[in-house]
């Protein structure tokens, strides 16, 4: 009969599993797809994709005119790129989505690297391996006079290794800056992100075509720019106060018409300081408190004065838009919508409203066709008009380009075409109605964007940072080496037991691929040894285990 005492022992009941949160479940795995390496490299791999197209399309930002032009010459494609922020490109918000993945990928990234890195730079060397001979550098050196663990190891300080003696061993290694340089590259790579995002949210920028003369004065308010874009932490009222008059421009351009000098004359004036006359160039923009001004674009106003049927002239100054080639052939459209004003009834009849369309030629070839500049500078100028009568729209409150007749208006046959003519400086033309237009000379034009980017100091030292810490992720080398000092009479590796003086092992190990290991680590011997045996000779004269290059 069994007692109760040698009965088996129940087995123990099974612990219950703790069922995961499934949400938070899919998070922690989310956060860990996010922060892996790999999701950061594609991250920046999508980034340089998505600025292509900030490259090889026109910015508004940039050049303002080459959008318009784009638009122009590509009437179907350019509003389908323009929906998708194809000409604010790195505005746009799938550009800004990229960027913040990345930049949340690389934090999670750095951070436990940088934590990883930090304890290992503040731990000690490892102890030397038992079988040194198994290293891919090995060499054995009959020991100098002093064969002192510590001795060794000035050797190697002086060298700038890391070091620590245990014992009869002494431990080195050098190369953390691959590392350092890594983490360095990734910092600056999240430092170039954030300064991104500085100018997106707290910068902001404004282009404006600014011709000569005090009265195109131009004064820094939202109204006044062509196109503006504040960030989303900034309001009209953080413009800084002040305005600016274009004074001269002057340009010099080589015989083959490239440009060789640029250089604007404005009169700044500032809110509690006295007016300044200011120069700058494309490469070097004017810098006024909390705005940056920069040189885009330039090209000719021509003045035009138009006398209609009542004898009431007026004088326009039109900015003649380039059409892009060398010659700064400019486009323009010089509107007269009050003209023809009966002063008896002081009443304007719409249908009487004149326009003129046409190019400005600096340099007009001596012969038609007069459709392009053969030289960027005035050599010889000639204005070809196209003159156009009728109602032009104007009144409608249709918005519309200030360069461009408004085409509805001529399919429609509310605007009618009454002649052309090439006009030379001075020269006036005579329509048929008795009116008469006269080309009285040009004006020059700048375009300018004013900008602030308070994130562009970070961005040029994290920059410069990224690059450095590049370098050294490329050349730096992680490596090790270990020195042993063997009394008499001991073993050093498969050797035979030896007696009389002491002997030194050394062995090395890259921890990367290092062609040049197997050098240093000769050197390193040679160091040590401190006699005039060649470099790397072990104990019989022969070449250290490993070595590459034989006995040196």
């Amino acid at each position: 009969m069994t007692s109760v005492d040698d009965r088996p022992a129940a087995p123990p009941a099974p612990v219950p599993r703790r069922r995961v949160n499934p949400v938070l479940a899919l998070l922690r795995n989310s956060w860990r797809q996010l922060t892996s390496m790999r999701t950061a490299l594609v991250l920046l791999f999508l980034l340089a994709v998505a600025a292509i197209p900030g490259s090889v399309l026109p910015q508004r930002g940039v050049n303002p005119e080459n959008v318009d032009r784009y638009f122009v010459d590509h009437p179907e494609w350019a509003p389908r790129l323009d929906r998708i922020g194809a000409f604010e490109v790195f505005g746009s918000v799938w550009f800004s989505a990229i960027y913040l993945l990345l930049f949340v990928s690389l934090v999670g990234c750095i951070t436990p690297r940088i934590r990883d890195h930090v304890r290992a730079l503040r731990a000690r060397p490892p102890a030397a391996p038992k079988r040194l001979e198994r290293l891919p550098q090995h060499a054995v050196l009959a020991a100098p006079a002093a064969a002192d663990p510590a001795a060794i190891a000035a050797v190697l300080r002086r060298r700038r290794w890391r070091t620590e003696v245990r014992g009869n061993e002494v431990s080195a290694e050098k190369g953390y800056l691959k590392e350092t340089g890594n983490l360095l590259f990734h910092t600056s790579l999240v430092a170039v992100l954030l300064g991104v995002a500085l100018n997106s949210w707290y910068g902001w920028h404004g282009n404006r075509l600014l011709v000569a003369g005090e009265d195109n004065a131009f004064c820094n308010t939202r109204q006044q720019y062509a196109e503006a874009k504040l960030g989303p932490r900034v309001d009209s009222a953080d413009l800084p106060p002040f305005c600016l008059t274009l004074e001269q421009f002057q340009a010099r351009f080589l015989e083959t018409g490239q440009p060789e000098y640029f250089n604007a004359t404005v009169s700044v004036e500032e809110l509690g300081k006295a007016a300044r006359s200011a120069d700058f160039s494309v490469n070097s923009p004017l810098r006024l408190d909390g705005a940056n001004v920069y040189l885009l674009g330039h090209g000719y106003a021509p003045v035009i004065r138009y006398t209609d049927r009542f004898g009431r002239s007026q004088t326009s100054t039109v900015p003649f838009l380039t059409t892009g080639d060398m010659g700064l052939t400019g486009e323009g459209l010089a509107a007269f919508p009050d003209a023809n004003v009966d002063p008896k009834t002081g009443r304007r009849d719409p249908n009487l409203q004149m326009a003129f369309t046409g190019l400005y030629l600096p340099t007009a070839p001596d012969s038609p066709p007069y459709v392009r500049s053969q030289y960027p500078a005035e050599r010889n100028p000639a204005l070809n008009l196209i003159a156009y009568r009728g109602n032009l729209g104007l009144d409608a409150g249709i918005p519309g380009s200030v360069y461009k007749l408004d085409q509805r208006q001529v399919d429609a046959g509310r605007v009618k075409q009454v002649g052309d003519k090439l006009l030379r400086r001075g020269q006036s033309w005579q329509l048929d109605d008795g009116t008469t237009v006269e080309f009285l000379g040009t004006e020059r034009y700048v375009t300018l964007s004013v900008r602030k980017d308070p994130g562009s100091t970070l961005l040029l030292v994290s920059s410069g940072t990224l690059l450095v810490g590049l370098m050294g992720s490329l050349f730096g080398r992680r490596r090790r080496v270990w020195f042993r000092v063997v009394p008499p009479g001991g073993d050093p590796g498969n050797r035979s037991p030896t007696s009389g003086s002491s002997l030194v092992e050394a062995g090395g190990l890259p921890r990367t691929d290092n062609p040049g290991f197997a050098d240093e680590f000769a050197q390193l011997v040679t160091a040590v040894r401190g006699d005039a045996k060649p470099a790397g000779a072990g104990v019989d004269g022969r070449a250290p285990t490993g070595s590459r290059e034989g006995a040196e």
